[in-house]
């Protein structure tokens, strides 16, 4: 068997998850933290590579023997795992949650789609709760401004080609996603928070459709535009690409299901 992790992370001291050759990543702090707790060295393997200053509230990733056999290598009831690796985690990565799946389970192959949040602080003062947690925006947006996001979010949902929402230079050759919701609301506490889910997703695609509802929120775009914008396939023609710290990989879907536990 493989473990699967559910993982909560804040991204801001980390070149991303996935292991760099001259930066501080998610997965090297997991696998240094994994051969402590299981005494052998193990193999970390993420659902998706997160860019670095990215946050994550549900992130998965498997942990198994780096060499050696599956079968009975767990010395730690799996309900208890959260407990073994955090005296080996830092204050800013968490396990929040653990699961045994078969040894041919890949957390990203198996996934059937992700949900993203973008969180943007547009308040009148700096919050220092929140600095680094979510995208500064300055100007900020009124409610008819919201509304109008929300509007354009609308726009994004389906099976399209999103090359406009891509990064310029990205090696991907298939554009083509399938949206499956994407929302827009003013939280409680007066953050704006942008939810999207979708079949996949493309380098900083995500931060890109932040960006141009922002745009739209301003009015230097319509909600409609955004039909368009698909259209042109041209990443020129939609808005700016948000910053890092406003976003956070929230759920993966998997179409199995998975028996989380948290003793």
């Amino acid at each position: 068997m493989k473990l699967l992790f559910k993982i909560s992370y804040l991204g801001t001291e980390y070149s991303g998850f996935q292991c760099q050759k001259n930066g501080n990543a998610i997965q090297n702090v997991l696998t240094e933290a994994a051969e402590k707790v299981f005494g052998f060295p193990c193999d970390v393997t993420g659902c998706s590579r997160t860019d670095a200053g990215v946050h994550a509230l549900g992130f998965c990733c498997t942990v198994a023997p780096k060499d050696g056999e599956l079968d009975n290598w767990c010395s730690v009831p799996v309900g208890k795992i959260h407990r073994a690796f955090a005296q080996y985690l830092p204050s800013d990565i968490s396990v929040i949650a653990a699961a045994e799946v078969s040894n041919d389970f890949h957390p990203r192959y198996a996934s059937k789609g992700k949900e993203y949040v973008y969180k943007i602080w547009d308040g009148k003062y700096d919050d220092p709760f929140v600095a680094g947690r979510a995208y500064r925006h300055r100007r900020g947006v009124s409610d008819d401004g919201v509304r109008r996001m929300q509007k354009a979010a609308e726009n994004l949902v389906g099976y399209k080609d999103f090359t406009s929402f891509m990064a310029s230079g990205s090696k991907i050759t298939d554009a083509r996603r399938t949206v499956l919701y994407a929302n827009v609301e003013r939280a409680t506490d007066g953050m704006i928070c942008f939810t999207v889910a979708a079949d996949g997703f493309l380098y900083n695609m995500v931060r890109i459709m932040a960006g141009t509802l922002l745009d739209c929120a301003h009015g230097k775009y319509e909600p409609e535009d955004i039909n368009r914008m698909i259209e042109s396939k041209n990443r020129n023609s939609a808005g700016f690409t948000a910053a890092p710290e406003g976003l956070y990989l929230s759920r993966v879907f998997y179409e199995e299901e998975i028996e989380w536990k948290c003793d």
